[in-house]
């Protein structure tokens, strides 16, 4: 795992195969510390993880936010209209300003041109929690679903049905 700090999570093709099953594997072992009862555990004590969200969404903004204070860490929710952004303050401004203060950010947000522009600017890892283009966390989450239910992911053929022009399908293709 050690080989992932420090780097940005924008698509799936961000990391090997070995590595996102290094991800799932340390899941896995969280997951069963959490249901033996270890709901805490403190990885991420003393650290802050900004999480910048331009387009609501329940269920990212609470997953994150409940894992970060079940590893020990904070979890800072900015709205994107509540930033300085609108007053006429850069991408990039924005990202040198956070990487002073958070210990990583998350985004959530329309363009992932946008998402682009804060983890060049940023000295700390930006993780995708949604652009137009991928949806990587969520493919990870399925890709645990599958393992954990079939223990393999080679082999195993997925059909999507709906728009195929929309960022999850964008990631299915690339997972």
């Amino acid at each position: 795992m050690s080989k992932l700090k420090g780097r940005d999570f924008l698509t799936l093709q961000d990391f090997t195969s070995e590595e996102i099953m290094k991800v799932l594997e340390f899941a896995k072992y969280l997951k069963l510390k959490h249901h033996a009862g270890e709901i805490y555990v403190p990885l991420l004590k003393g650290k802050a993880l900004a999480m910048i969200f331009q387009k609501p969404s329940t269920r990212t903004r609470v997953s994150f936010e409940v894992a970060m204070h079940q590893l020990g860490g904070h979890a800072l929710y900015l709205n994107w209209n509540d930033l300085q952004l609108r007053r006429g303050e850069t991408i990039e401004d924005t990202a040198r300003v956070l990487s002073r203060y958070a210990n990583g950010i998350i985004a959530r947000v329309y363009s992932h041109s946008d998402l682009e522009d804060l983890a060049k600017a940023a000295s700390i890892p930006v993780i995708n929690a949604l652009s137009d283009m991928y949806h990587p966390c969520q493919i990870l989450s399925d890709m645990f679903t599958i393992w954990e239910k079939k223990g393999k992911l080679k082999g195993i053929n997925l059909t999507y049905l709906g728009d195929g022009a929309n960022n999850v399908c964008h990631s299915l293709l690339i997972g």
